[in-house]
């Protein structure tokens, strides 16, 4: 795969990891990084911003649904809305987590929680994850 391509396909499958679609983008940045080792910075730059856009997106989700009954039928989850309730942006840290962390987007959302924190907290903590993974393809 060229470098274009497998930047893109980073892209795109960090994207999609990030909505309710399932689907690992960790597999595609190890790859990049073992047949591309230069591209260190710019794969785990766009391998952040497509996984923070793709929980944003989930974000945007949550602000559209109208009550907590929808919120309830769309995320079968209601720990990741208590869980916002309680610590509010900072748990988006947390967004990267299989899961729950879809859950803690849209709960965000919903819960009209200020979207700058959440872009902050969420972009932290995946690029950190993401960062990890990074560190362990250069060994």
């Amino acid at each position: 795969m060229d470098e274009q391509s497998g930047l893109l396909a980073l892209f795109v499958g960090s994207f999609l990891a990030a909505t309710l679609l399932p689907g690992g983008s960790e597999a595609v940045l190890f790859g990049i990084l073992k047949a591309h080792p230069h591209l260190y910075w710019p794969a785990l730059g766009i391998a952040s911003l497509g996984n923070t856009l793709g929980g944003m997106s989930s974000y945007a989700i949550g602000r559209f649904l109208p009550n907590e009954k929808a919120f309830k039928k769309y995320s079968d989850s209601a720990r990741g809305l208590e869980w916002v309730r309680c610590y509010g942006s900072p748990v988006l840290l947390l967004s990267w987590v299989p899961l729950i962390g879809d859950v803690l987007c849209v709960a965000a959302g919903w819960l009209r929680v200020n979207w700058f924190w959440v872009l902050l907290f969420m972009i932290v903590g995946k690029f950190a994850r993401y960062w990890i993974i990074a560190i362990a393809s250069s060994q």
